[in-house]
């Protein structure tokens, strides 16, 4: 197995599928010449070619738009919005078409697109440049939300959502571009959408999250082995649209307690609908209220501030040991 980061793991990904498939392209800024702005799609136009690796205008609703019509002449089109709040021009198209052609057509058609967003902070960046709006996407039926948080399963995701037949929003949490590397498979490797994994086994509290709020919440959990010998388990969702409501009630059941990560905001965020879900089914599994810990209602701070607004691994400390206390 080869060392990768992210970034690595993406690009591998990527040149596989184009290379098993001519149908899968690549569409978005700067993906060809200059490799992307993370450089996710670097070297690629060298080896497949411009009218597979197509450098697009400034226009994000006419990528996503083109898009859909390249899926119904038999593409499978990876588009990049070079970063998450870059996406809104390409709303309408996303919601008012991609995502309701299988519906639409009763069936006859879908639409097997990919659309990749950097998203999240942790890189000081400006505005537009650090938002969470995983909740927005999640909430339009016929979309799929993919959110990987380290290279293995972003080589392994990317894969599955280009191989779907409906259109998948594939997020890329831009703090774990180069934040670390990872055993990946030469062999490709695919991970079911829908499915979440046991990153770390526990008994006393299940913490719950996805993305960059992994890795901070697994050293949550090992402070919590630590200092207060509690066992955490932790869940990485990795899609939350599909969520996997099974995994999810399966954990909350045997530890009788939950906190909820993330660093979108809280008012509206996926937290709520995952603690509903859980209060809904295993209400009476509980021994304490559900915690949230997740970003403010403001929008994200520039710079320095930015560190303030995300979650880390004190602040889910204090809400598990809370949890358990209760």
């Amino acid at each position: 197995m080869a060392q990768m980061t992210m970034v690595q793991a993406l690009n591998l990904a990527l040149a596989e599928a184009m290379r098993e498939d001519p149908n899968v392209m690549i569409m978005g800024e700067d993906v060809g010449v200059d490799g992307g702005v993370f450089r996710v799609t670097d070297g690629l136009l060298q080896e497949f070619g411009p009218d597979r690796v197509v450098d697009t205008p400034l226009a994000e609703g006419a990528i996503a738009g083109t898009a859909i019509g390249l899926c119904f002449r038999g593409f499978r089109p990876v588009c990049e919005m070079q970063f998450e709040g870059f996406s809104f021009p390409a709303f309408h198209q996303i919601e008012g078409h991609a995502r309701r052609y299988r519906n639409r057509t009763r069936g006859r058609y879908t639409c097997p697109m990919v659309i990749r967003m950097p998203y999240g902070g942790g890189i000081r960046a400006i505005e537009h440049h650090s938002d969470a709006p995983e909740a927005l996407y999640a909430h339009q039926p016929g979309l799929k939300v993919v959110i990987c948080s380290g290279p293995r399963n972003a080589r392994a995701l990317l894969r599955a959502a280009i191989l779907d037949a409906d259109p998948v929003i594939f997020f890329e949490p831009k703090a774990l571009y180069r934040a670390f590397r990872e055993e990946v498979p030469e062999q490709p490797e695919t991970m079911p959408i829908g499915k979440g994994l046991v990153a770390r086994e526990g008994k006393n509290v299940t913490l719950i999250t996805y993305g960059a709020m992994v890795r901070p919440t697994l050293e949550a959990a090992e402070e919590l082995h630590d200092e207060y010998n509690l066992d955490a388990q932790v869940l990485d969702l990795l899609s939350v649209s599909p969520l996997d409501h099974d995994l999810i009630q399966e954990s909350v059941r045997k530890t009788g307690r939950a906190v909820v990560v993330h660093e979108a905001p809280r008012h509206c965020g996926l937290a709520a609908e995952i603690i509903a879900r859980i209060v809904e089914d295993s209400l009476l599994y509980l021994e304490a209220p559900i915690k949230r810990v997740t970003g403010y209602d403001t929008i994200i701070p520039y710079f320095a501030n930015e560190k303030t607004y995300l979650p880390d691994t004190g602040r889910i400390v204090k809400a598990a040991v809370e949890t358990v206390r209760f």
